[in-house]
């Protein structure tokens, strides 16, 4: 994809956690452009707006409704951990089941995308299948409910229709309320960072607007990928993005190397050279003082900051699908011991079978 693309994103994340624990036994958080803009746990029982934008354009009447429907998703949450441990033959423990679900849209080309997928405890349970239009399992525990899904053809007509319509065109909705922000571009800033002479050297890329970015390694000039690893793309407190790349080799001071990065809002690229005094250590931080706002420990190892999810930690994608190239129902919520759809709140209940087709569009 092309950096200079307009691309924009609509993306929900359901979490439930078992009973118990400091956090929210529910909680939702809507995100666009992956920039939250409303949130919603079961501490505080409403749905309230993150950004100013949605502020500006949605009233009373739009919070309260969304605040009941969370409401009620909250409850079904709840049940989808019972379910699941007793599936998993667990009786005890911090357990989370987890529904990540959205669409993309090109606002250039009209080309759309969408996921809905659910997983327990960082992996994978259920995913759908847009192109074929059928859920999938890669977990045993979770091929019982595929079957049953795949044999609702009103859901899957549902769920498809969500994916293909009615997500992309809310999404078009609030990227028209928030286009000011949310196609504003922010050029990142480049440092080279490494814990100490032996270790490996990190290429740290932040403040940057939109989260594409394109982060390379060259030695003498000619692309380099042997012994790179790339972090993930992770938001910032100030709704800029960080990444970063990491370059493990002992001949740095002896070989041209350089970290390269395009982003949408540079006219050229920046050019890092791994030469010594464009280093950064440890140290250096603990002279100039915590001013510095990074601390190099962190930044060397995995990056993984969930999107102000009050501390849940989103499951990571371990299949060749990927997040966001399956699909999604903008609740995609799912009781797995039932089996209707309410396509008001996109939740699903497995055994009963009943589907409710509601024509209007489907918000959180």
């Amino acid at each position: 994809m092309s950096l200079s693309t307009v691309t924009h994103s609509l993306k929900y994340f359901y979490t439930g956690v078992t009973a118990g624990t400091d956090l929210p036994e529910y909680t939702l958080v809507g995100l666009v452009d992956d920039e939250q803009f409303e949130y919603y746990d079961s501490k505080i029982k409403k749905m309230i707006p993150k950004t100013e934008w949605i502020k500006e354009n949605e009233g009373e009447d739009y919070w309260n409704i969304q605040s009941l429907r969370q409401i009620g998703e909250e409850e079904i949450y709840k049940d989808n951990v019972r379910v699941a441990m007793q599936r998993f033959n667990q009786t005890e423990g911090v357990h989370v089941y987890q529904t990540m679900s959205g669409c993309e849209w090109d606002d250039a080309t009209g080309i759309t995308d969408g996921f809905w997928n659910h997983g327990y405890d960082g992996e994978d349970l259920l995913v759908f299948d847009l192109k074929n239009t059928r859920w999938i399992s890669p977990s045993p525990q979770g091929v019982g409910t595929a079957r049953k899904w795949n044999d609702m053809k009103d859901l899957e007509s549902y769920t498809k229709n969500y994916l293909t319509q009615q997500c992309p065109a809310w999404l078009q909705v609030y990227v028209n309320y928030g286009r000011s922000t949310l196609e504003r571009t922010v050029a990142p800033e480049v440092s080279l960072l490494q814990k100490d002479p032996s270790s490996p050297v990190v290429c740290h890329v932040t403040g940057f607007f939109p989260r594409g970015v394109m982060v390379t390694w060259q030695k003498k000039g000619e692309d380099h990928y042997d012994d790179v690893e790339w972090g993930e793309t992770v938001p910032n407190e100030d709704g800029t993005f960080q990444t970063t790349s990491r370059l493990t080799v002992k001949d740095w001071q002896t070989e041209d190397y350089t970290c390269v990065v395009q982003h949408k809002s540079l006219e050229k690229d920046i050019v890092k050279r791994v030469i010594e005094r464009e280093i950064r250590r440890n140290q250096d931080i603990e002279s100039r003082g915590p001013s510095m706002g990074v601390i190099i420990g962190c930044v060397l190892g995995v990056l993984l900051l969930a999107p102000a999810v009050v501390g849940v930690v989103v499951w990571r994608k371990k299949r060749g699908a990927g997040y966001g190239k399956t699909n999604t129902s903008d609740t995609g919520t799912v009781n797995s011991a039932t089996g209707s759809v309410n396509s008001d709140t996109g939740t699903v209940d497995i055994d009963m079978g009943s589907v409710n087709s509601d024509e209007s569009l489907v918000k959180a």
